[in-house]
């Protein structure tokens, strides 16, 4: 996209002496570095403040689609208005800043308000820390006006890939949370809806070159089909996450799956067996399936069938399943996986190996 120059002189304001009015536009000139980056540190404060809203009622997410309209629909607009001879230089100019000033600030309240969201999904020391990361580096991003305006903003191919990834993750969010999808069916909403809208993000270029266009757009989908396909380990299954687990030796019924004889480590009895009870956060309406996998170290011992979990309960779905020991597995560290079926992990329960007894204790 081409940069528009400032105009050289600007004119003074009628009720401002001209020698105050040039003052104060050279002072801003000069500072105009420092001033973004200050307004940059203002940005990310009002992000944290989005983070502490968006860890207390995700049902806000219902305004994030008319956040990403608006990016779309005015990031489409913004090569016809730069390039267009409608309005003035001075006038697209300002165009253009306004634009991407509103852009930012949408892309700010999106980011921010997902993070906490898909944090408290993640598992720590798993693969799907990485997705949070990237998550926290675009939210960051989008608060760099420099960075944004003068590399992001300028780059059409840069503009859809940030714009893919921020409703990507968005949707992924958001689908489960205000329309009960399955976390599974939500990813492949989710990269539909980024595929369409960087595609004609990068179509909407008043000047362009299609075989570069095509190029730069089937990548993206072709990365969004990867992400999805492979990637799904590596992305946290926000909303669901794990409030509570326990491991015991004997599990009560009566008023649903709990631990009566809580253990903090492995028996190391071989004839025994050991349960775990995890309840899993799920926002009512929300339906999936999900497993227990039970590990010994890196290899998984047992897998459990499906269950279908149903959302909405306070305490959490509690799922319990039971783990007959054996020679190989008394005493020894223990870890069960709960994940989805589309492969996404919820959260892990540990059970740290039987303490060792030295002679003469």
């Amino acid at each position: 996209m081409e940069v528009l120059d400032e105009p050289r002189e600007r004119p003074a304001l009628r009720w401002l002496p001209r020698a105050a009015w040039e003052g104060a536009t050279g002072w801003l000139e000069a500072h105009e570095t420092q001033l973004w980056w200050l307004h940059s540190l203002w940005a990310l404060a009002f992000g944290i403040g989005v983070m502490w809203l968006g860890s207390r009622n995700v049902a806000y997410l219902r305004i994030a689609v008319i956040h990403v309209g608006f990016i779309w629909v005015t990031s489409m607009a913004l090569p016809f208005i730069v390039r267009g001879g409608g309005l003035s230089r001075t006038w697209r100019l300002r165009a253009q800043l306004v634009i991407n000033y509103l852009n930012k600030n949408f892309y700010q309240q999106l980011l921010f308000f997902i993070l906490p969201v898909y944090w408290l999904s993640t598992t720590t020391g798993s693969r799907n820390v990485l997705f949070v990361v990237l998550l926290a580096t675009a939210a960051l991003l989008s608060t760099m006006d420099l960075v944004y305006d003068r590399h992001v903003a300028m780059r059409r191919v840069l503009t859809a890939l940030f714009f893919a990834f921020s409703v990507f993750a968005g949707a992924a969010a958001a689908l489960p949370i205000l329309w009960q999808i399955r976390s599974a069916q939500a990813l492949w909403m989710a990269a539909g809806i980024a595929a369409l809208g960087a595609t004609t993000l990068i179509m909407s270029e008043k000047r362009i070159d299609w075989q570069r266009t095509w190029f730069a757009g089937g990548l993206i989908v072709l990365g969004l089909f990867l992400i999805v396909e492979y990637g799904r380990p590596f992305i946290p299954p926000a909303p669901l996450r794990i409030q509570a687990a326990a491991f015991g030796t004997q599990v009560d019924m009566r008023n649903g799956p709990q631990i009566r004889k809580v253990i903090a480590a492995t028996p190391s009895d071989p004839r025994g067996q050991v349960y775990v009870v995890t309840a899993i956060h799920a926002p009512s309406g929300l339906h999936d399936r999900v497993r227990h996998v039970w590990y010994l170290g890196d290899q998984a011992i047992k897998r459990s069938r499906w269950y279908d979990v149903d959302g909405g309960r306070k305490e959490g779905y509690r799922l319990w399943t039971p783990l007959s020991l054996s020679p190989d597995l008394a005493g020894k560290a223990l870890h069960v996986d709960v994940e989805t079926e589309g492969g996404q992990l919820i959260g892990r329960a540990s059970l740290p190996a039987a303490p060792t007894i030295g002679p003469g204790q």
